[in-house]
């Protein structure tokens, strides 16, 4: 909440950001945010925060709805084509979690962690198009304009945050492992 008025997400007067700012920042000083993460204190803070589910907030009724998420694959062939692919989704339920698993990419420290993930969903779409010689997986957040700009006439903008290659071999059909 106090992350939504600081940012001018509210209706809120101006003059209440900066209390809301400073208030955001005794609370992640708080809850040991400000430390190294290599912390003890900060590690068992987060642990019962995440076992809890206290760190996930209440996301579905929220007043102040959060900047989305979005991952497209560009998948490049050997004869020079490119394509581009969103992750498939098998239904309504299938597009809930892709938001969650989204939302805790962006949220990702480690980049070797979100390599990783991002490289498990591109092998899926690879399996889909295994001619591909590279599969690119670019993440960036969708920015929703504030209450303040909406009325201006602004609409969202993209930011990128993050890209990454992969590419993936074919295993011939006779090296099956007994």
């Amino acid at each position: 909440m106090l992350w939504a008025v600081a940012n001018d997400y509210t209706l809120l007067p101006r003059s209440v950001d900066r209390w809301a700012d400073k208030a955001e920042d005794i609370t992640h000083a708080a809850l040991g945010e400000k430390l190294p993460t290599s912390n003890l204190l900060r590690q068992i803070v987060a642990a019962y925060l995440q076992v809890a589910g206290i760190d996930k907030g209440y996301g579905y009724f929220a007043p102040g709805v959060p900047n989305s998420y979005k991952l497209v694959f560009e998948l490049r062939y050997a004869d020079g084509r490119v394509e581009y692919e969103l992750p498939s989704l098998s239904g309504k339920a299938a597009g809930v979690r892709m938001v969650t698993l989204l939302d805790h990419i962006a949220q990702t420290q480690y980049d070797p962690l979100r390599e990783v993930i991002l490289k498990m969903l591109a092998y899926s779409v690879w399996q889909e198009h295994p001619d591909a010689v590279t599969i690119r997986a670019v993440f960036g957040q969708i920015e929703e304009p504030t209450a303040a700009q909406a009325l201006q006439g602004q609409s969202e903008s993209y930011q990128f945050l993050y890209a990454y290659d992969f590419s993936f071999a074919r295993q011939p059909a006779n090296s099956a492992k007994p």
